[in-house]
């Protein structure tokens, strides 16, 4: 979620989604809907993948689901934080339950990896599902990771966040200081063009706009962290936010307010390409 021109500090991201792998379920409402669309969105394409990459894997919710879709076929959970892909081998096996004893049933593969870097074949996978996944990542060589992994005809399917995500909390941050606090998202015209140079062929891409809504900021905050959401901008302010600084964003926050709640505001960009 930082400016591709400087990359993300991955080692960060790792962290913080390690250390939210534990509460990440608990608050993972945006990622549950944006990911039960893309699921939705695969009953109209016609495939019948035999390799799958759940990229991004988080901790698994959708490993089970991809499952019943497509029965036959090899998944792949890739995700850059250990953590996670412990907490999905765990959620595999429960929503599972004796299924997974079943003549024929393939468990999946669990891997640490990062999306820039993926540690698969050339030409291994017919589908690669990333939810909420690639906007942690430089697109350009994340998308020419995913050209490169995918045999011909296979079907990459994504959803990401675009820059109007969480702009009443940017705004409240920025009415206080000029420090980059929310981590910086790139728009559909950027996210086609990489897609493009990447040689993924028909791409299509759309938004979609998701609100969550919260009693106090400090609500909002919170899930964000338990999320391991946290600000990866370079530039960011260091150390901890003092308490009058943050009564000044809470203060500042105050004019986005709805029948008594405040909005957190999502763009999802949603988009599909064959190799």
């Amino acid at each position: 979620m930082t400016e591709q021109a400087s990359g993300p500090e991955k080692k960060r991201v790792a962290r913080s989604f390690g250390n939210a792998a534990n509460s990440y379920d608990d608050v993972a409402i945006l990622q549950r809907d944006t990911a039960d669309e893309m699921l939705d969105r695969l009953e109209l394409v016609k495939i019948k993948p035999q390799q799958i990459l759940d990229l991004g894997t988080g901790t698994g919710r959708n490993l089970s689901l991809l499952q019943q879709r497509y029965p036959s076929a090899q998944q792949v959970a890739v995700d850059i934080a250990p953590a996670m892909l412990k907490q999905a081998r765990q959620r595999y096996r429960q929503d599972q339950g004796v299924r997974r004893w079943l003549p024929g049933q393939k468990s999946p593969l669990f891997i640490t990896g990062d999306a820039e870097q993926l540690p698969l074949a050339d030409n291994s996978v017919d589908l690669v599902y990333a939810n909420l996944a690639l906007q942690w990542c430089d697109l350009r060589p994340a998308f020419q990771e995913i050209q490169r992994i995918l045999r011909p005809g296979g079907l990459l399917m994504f959803s990401t966040l675009g820059p109007d995500t969480l702009q009443e909390l940017r705004q409240s941050w920025a009415a206080v200081d000029s420090f980059p606090h929310i981590n910086v998202f790139l728009d559909m015209h950027d996210v086609a063009e990489a897609m493009f140079a990447a040689g993924l062929s028909d791409p299509v891409l759309d938004s979609d706009r998701h609100t969550l809504w919260y009693p106090e900021l400090i609500s909002m905050m919170r899930d964000l962290q338990q999320l391991g959401a946290r600000n990866v901008n370079q530039g960011r302010r260091r150390g901890l936010t003092g308490k009058h600084t943050l009564n000044q964003v809470k203060a500042a926050s105050e004019q986005f307010r709805v029948n008594g709640q405040l909005p957190a505001t999502y763009e999802v960009i949603y988009g599909h390409a064959w190799a």
